[in-house]
């Protein structure tokens, strides 16, 4: 598989600390491809929504694959890099997160047009093959305009 040029696998290894909400959270950088980016946050007892069940709560999972969407835009921006802002977020959960179990999510970014990226992504516990959640998402792309003093 390609590799990502250096400017975007440093970004990616930065998003984790350098966005405040990430950071926080205690977002982990996993890996990064063309198109494609993994991220994942540890089990905290300061993330759990029920005490009784101690699950991660949905809204960091939310976060987690948010995240790891704009990651993969990213990624697949290549050598001319762009900003992204969430247009709009679909997660289909399918059961929670395993008591006391990080998660860990991995979106590909399939497609770009001059305006809009489509992602699609996917999170899990323990075990892959048993999701907690899939997301599809798009995202606004915000290319540098050319400077006309140039």
């Amino acid at each position: 598989m390609a590799d990502v040029p250096d400017i975007v696998r440093d970004m990616a290894r930065s998003m984790t600390t350098s966005v405040p909400q990430a950071a926080a959270l205690g977002f982990r950088f996993v890996s990064v491809s063309p198109g494609r980016g993994s991220l994942d946050v540890p089990w905290r007892a300061d993330l759990v929504g029920d005490p009784d069940t101690e699950v991660i709560a949905g809204g960091v999972v939310t976060s987690l694959l948010d995240h790891t969407c704009g990651l993969a835009c990213a990624a697949a921006a290549g050598t001319e890099p762009f900003s992204t802002a969430t247009l709009d977020l679909r997660i289909d959960y399918m059961r929670p997160a395993a008591p006391r179990a990080g998660v860990v999510a991995e979106a590909h970014c399939y497609k770009i047009t001059r305006t809009v990226a489509f992602v699609r992504a996917e999170a899990w516990d323990v075990d892959r093959g048993d999701l907690i959640a899939t997301a599809q998402a798009a995202f606004v792309v915000n290319r540098p305009r050319p400077d006309p003093a140039s």
